[in-house]
């Protein structure tokens, strides 16, 4: 078991770490083909892609790229839907609210940093009493870059007065691990995330993988 020392604060990613969300933004896709004729597809269709939100929502719905010509139409109506349903089936993964209270009781800062734009991000965050403890919340626009580029990672260490190299970045997504690595934050990957078929969290060069929220405290040494 790896031990983490010398840290002062976790910043996790959002969807598919912290919050499924999975649930939401399928049904904001399946709405858009419901209401053109389409028969409805089957919430798990959905899950896999759920990292990639309009994009691999799209994908799913529709077989839609970014190259399509009516993409951003869609899109938009994508959001438009998931503006409207985003708190209604989304939940904390089991023992996220566990997690986060422990890591608070003992004196450890914590944070988000995710690429979902500000638009969802901060409504999301205000709704659910999760995040009142959290020390900051960094959305995909933030900053002028999005992981995997480390900029949102820094922006988050700076809000919380902390050099990067006292964090640790948790996420569910290879994208995750890449810009907490290049933060030079200490890395974790939530391996109960929205994986996907073909990741191998093992290939993504993370100092450790969790298969639950829990498993971070033993790592932490404070389970």
């Amino acid at each position: 078991m790896v031990l983490f020392e010398n840290i002062d604060a976790v910043l996790f990613d959002l969807d598919g770490t912290l919050i499924d969300s999975a649930p939401d933004l399928g049904a904001a896709a399946d709405q858009m083909r419901v209401s053109r004729g389409m028969s409805s597809l089957a919430p798990d269709m959905y899950r896999p892609l759920a990292g990639s939100g309009a994009r691999g929502m799209l994908a799913v719905a529709f077989g839609l790229t970014p190259q399509d010509p009516q993409f951003e139409t869609m899109r938009e109506e994508f959001f438009c839907n998931y503006e409207n349903c985003m708190t209604q089936r989304t939940y904390v993964f089991e023992g996220v609210e566990s997690m986060i209270r422990q890591l608070v009781e003992a004196g450890l800062q914590w944070g988000v940093v995710t690429n979902k734009s500000a638009r969802f991000t901060d409504p999301l965050t205000r709704a659910m009493s999760l995040f009142a403890t959290a020390g900051t919340v960094i959305s995909g626009d933030t900053t002028p870059h999005a992981k995997p580029h480390p900029a949102p990672l820094l922006e988050a260490a700076h809000r919380l007065g902390l050099a990067p190299t006292r964090c640790i970045y948790v996420g569910d997504d290879e994208r995750d691990i890449q810009a907490g690595l290049a933060a030079g934050m200490t890395t974790v990957a939530a391996d109960y995330g929205y994986l996907g078929e073909k990741a191998d969290t093992t290939t993504w060069g993370a100092q450790a993988r969790i298969k639950s929220p829990l498993e971070l405290l033993k790592l932490l040494n404070k389970a």
